[in-house]
């Protein structure tokens, strides 16, 4: 054992007691957070505008502040980018990450010199956490690819602009640069198919360890690692025993990804985005996520079947229930304040609060009242796809509304790496399982208002190609696991 595997098992430790020691105190460690945040902006124009030095507690705070969108921050934030200080955190941000809006267009969030640290710290103590409870610290030994954007950075008014995870390779710490791959080079290249092939050259006879990035990107790097060498990433690289991820469930990926690694490897999930990084597996045994409870972001949550009510009710961490859909809300040291994110969560245990991502409140479908969600089509995929040899490369699923013929029906477009041996028997599967799950589905069904699943298959590289037609191969873009309407569904019929 080597003393840098030594070292990390040593700070693992005191990672792990010092997480715990906050995360047993879940209401006591957010009003901390809550209080320092309405402190430190009392007296930006944001603050001043929202009468934060009246604010002395939550239910004060959901008065003056309103549930927010981009859109409606949208009027600051375009003061900051001009160069004004004092508007939405006190000084100026030092980043801001570049995402792609959908009504907004380019959205752009701040990061600041107090929430950038708790970007690079998750990442790093999610690792930790793996470390101690496993016991297994060899990998840090070997080399570390995380596919991520190009690094390049540009600068207006004296704040820079990029990708989050090109943002996060400025700040890889120095005990990690001569593990770190790709070369910085090969990182800023930014053709998507260029990179991933100058990667594989990188990487092909290294002593690979760790790999981190987005499901279906990673899917992409592997295959080419296949198609170069001839043999399965597992017997390329045989020490290659943690794959870290986030974006997107690894579930509808896993058989695929056991396929061209060749054996199983452990796994951790992340929950990271531009506006923060809200939470990490930090157990292999437990399902979900650690929600970062003492990392300058104060969380509130609003029940997603209520949230486009007049006045839906706004819990925060003591209120919370397990297994119940909530749109997460967010207010933070980088100055968004009761920030609706779009994603949704469920708590899946309490002490500690762990989540998992459910989806989007605005990716759905509900063209009938069935009200399914990102969660329940991924799990039904999941169940369909075991005990069997399936194996899929990507899915997404829209409603027909208007068929030729017969009954309306949920449409799952499968980009299928190894198919099934009956079609309609694995689409009654499919149906089974959305039926067990969602109620609203299920009285469809039986009321003869839907027909049950139909499956249309995506060419080889479908989803690729139509994400190459958005301009959004690669990065951190990914496909949208359902939507309520066709225009995925009608893009990918034309490919």
């Amino acid at each position: 054992m080597s003393i840098k595997s030594v070292a990390a098992k040593l700070f693992a430790s005191k990672i792990y007691h010092n997480t715990m020691a906050w995360a047993n105190k879940p209401v006591e460690t957010q009003m901390e957070v809550f209080k320092s945040l309405i402190n430190g902006a009392k007296d930006t124009e944001f603050g001043k505008d929202h009468h934060f030095d009246k604010i002395k507690t939550i239910h004060d705070f959901k008065n003056y502040v309103p549930v927010r969108d981009y859109e409606d921050l949208k009027p600051y934030i375009d003061k900051v980018r001009l160069g004004e200080k004092d508007i939405l955190w006190k000084g100026k941000p030092l980043y801001f990450a570049k995402t792609s809006g959908t009504t907004s267009g380019a959205k752009y969030i701040p990061l600041t010199k107090e929430s950038m640290p708790y970007h690079i710290e998750a990442s790093r103590n999610a690792i930790l956490h793996y470390i101690h409870e496993t016991g297994n610290a060899d990998f840090v030994d070997g080399k570390m690819i995380f596919l991520q954007g190009s690094p390049e950075l540009i600068e207006k008014n004296g704040i820079k602009l990029g990708r989050l995870s090109g943002i996060a390779a400025h700040f890889v710490p120095k005990y990690l640069q001569k593990n770190r791959m790709p070369s910085w080079e090969t990182n800023c290249i930014e053709d998507w198919e260029t990179k991933i092939n100058a990667i594989v050259d990188e990487t092909i006879d290294e002593n690979m360890t760790i790999i981190s990035g987005i499901p279906s990107w990673v899917q992409m790097y592997f295959e080419r690692l296949e198609e170069k060498s001839g043999k399965k990433v597992g017997d390329l690289f045989k020490n290659f025993n943690l794959f870290i991820y986030g974006g997107v469930n690894y579930e509808p990926y896993r058989a695929k990804f056991e396929n061209l690694i060749g054996r199983k490897v452990d796994s951790i999930e992340l929950f990271p985005a531009s506006e923060g990084f809200f939470a990490y597996q930090d157990s292999q045994k437990s399902k979900g996520m650690l929600l970062l409870l003492n990392s300058g972001v104060f969380y509130e949550f609003i029940k997603a079947d209520e949230f486009f009510s007049e006045n839906p009710k706004r819990l925060t961490i003591g209120e919370v229930e397990l297994g119940v859909n909530y749109v997460l809300i967010i207010s933070t040291n980088a100055g968004l304040w009761g920030y609706n994110i779009g994603d949704t969560v469920q708590f899946t245990s309490l002490y500690p609060h762990r989540v998992i991502v459910s989806g989007r409140i605005k990716h759905y479908i509900s063209a009938f009242g069935e009200h399914v969600i990102g969660n329940e089509v991924e799990n039904a995929m999941r169940i369909a796809m075991e005990n069997t040899n399936v194996r899929i490369n990507e899915f997404t699923v829209a409603p027909q509304i208007n068929p030729t013929e017969g009954l309306p029906y949920h449409e799952w477009f499968v980009e299928f790496e190894n198919e099934p041996e009956n079609m309609l028997t694995f689409a009654e599967a499919i149906d089974d399982a959305m039926r067990k799950q969602n109620i609203y589905y299920d009285d469809l069904i039986t009321g003869n208002i839907l027909q049950k699943v139909v499956i249309t298959k995506v060419t080889k590289n479908g989803f690729q190609e139509y994400m190459k037609s958005q301009g959004k191969l690669g990065g951190q873009n990914k496909i949208p696991r359902l939507s309520n309407n066709r225009d995925i569904a009608d893009a990918l019929i034309k490919e």
